[in-house]
């Protein structure tokens, strides 16, 4: 019997025409592209979002640490891989977070807009609050005195009064109490489209600025140019990037506690798998957020249920007892929110304001 022979259109070997998939590369020989073969194909090969997914996802919810355990034991094939489920569910969790902060985030530029018109207001408007002369206040002193309003007020007691109100009814500088320049130079300078080398030097930067410097005088200059606008944004566009430093910091505790259960990339994966049910957990609640309000007591316990589930996860895959991987999975938790995350948090601030 003759056996048909074809070419495939991937690695452009012969094969038998009656062939499904390719024996070399192993494409299908008959791969019609279609629209759901495209979309099927783009996330199939960058999320693997097929059966392992759902074999996957009941695991990683409900039985803490097995996913990360079963992974390391050489079951490669059978759940989704942990970088990937990581990849997939940060995507989703950071789609919701941008939707259910996108009213804040306008909210925010609004306040910062009216702030910063308020402050025009007070600098710029020809007479935003009668200033009393010190003729007038001369005057309203000695009235008072002179009336019997106040008696037995000596000479030298008279000139502190005097001094006083003249104090109390100077115009305060509102500017100088939030940036240390001119504010209504600047201001002025933006207006006529001045160079923005003399903005700079109008907010008082030296002319030998390194670059940190320079850079920080820039963003300082923008942040004024659009009236602080963007800033939380840049704050929010900053925290995926800020992840993927915590996460392999959280995997060096794990390992500093647990260093003789593995190499770093056991660590690895138990993090990827964590940070996974993290991200699906707050997604949950994002999800929900969208739809209906949920109770700040409710919030509270699922973020107290997630330092239970770490416990049950490390007591799981590393195989201790129960008091030494609650002794330590405490200690890692305090080490990682209160040293660790603060420290990125300023990080992020910083960084979102110097490259917002």
């Amino acid at each position: 019997m003759e056996t048909n022979i074809t070419i495939c259109k991937n690695c452009e070997k012969e094969l038998n025409e009656n062939f499904e998939f390719c024996p070399h590369c192993g494409q299908k020989t008959k791969d019609e592209l279609t629209i759901g073969v495209l979309f099927y194909n783009t996330i199939s090969n960058y999320f693997s979002f097929d059966a392992r997914f759902f074999k996957s996802f009941i695991p990683l919810m409900f039985k803490p640490g097995i996913l990360a355990k079963r992974f390391i034991q050489g079951k490669r094939l059978l759940y989704l891989h942990p970088a990937q489920m990581y990849l997939f569910i940060s995507v989703i969790f950071f789609f919701l977070f941008a939707i259910y902060s996108r009213d804040s985030v306008k909210k925010f530029d609004e306040v910062l807009e009216k702030g910063f018109k308020s402050d025009a207001i007070l600098e710029f408007d020809s007479v935003p609050k009668r200033v009393t002369d010190s003729i007038e206040i001369r005057k309203i002193a000695e009235s008072l005195k002179d009336d019997g309003v106040i008696t037995g007020l000596k000479d030298e007691e008279f000139e502190q009064l005097d001094s006083i109100l003249k104090e109390s009814t100077q115009p305060k500088n509102i500017t100088s109490m939030t940036f240390d320049y001119d504010k209504n130079k600047v201001d002025s300078l933006i207006a006529v489209g001045a160079p923005e080398s003399e903005k700079l030097k109008a907010m008082g930067m030296p002319d030998d600025a390194g670059f940190l410097k320079r850079r920080f005088y820039r963003q300082l200059l923008k942040f004024q140019e659009q009236s602080g606008k963007g800033i939380l944004q840049a704050f929010y566009d900053s925290i995926p990037i800020s992840l993927f430093v915590l996460l392999p910091i959280f995997a060096l505790i794990l390992k500093l506690f647990f260093y003789r259960r593995g190499s770093f990339a056991h660590h690895l994966v138990f993090s990827f798998y964590f940070f996974s049910f993290l991200f699906t957990t707050f997604s949950i609640i994002l999800l929900a957020e969208l739809i209906f309000e949920i109770p700040g007591w409710i919030k509270w316990l699922v973020f107290l249920s997630t330092f239970f589930y770490l416990f049950l996860a490390i007591r799981h895959f590393y195989q201790q007892g129960y008091i030494i991987s609650f002794i330590k999975t405490s200690i890692t938790s305090f080490i990682y929110v209160i040293i660790v995350i603060p420290i990125a948090a300023f990080l992020v601030v910083m960084g979102s304001f110097l490259f917002y």
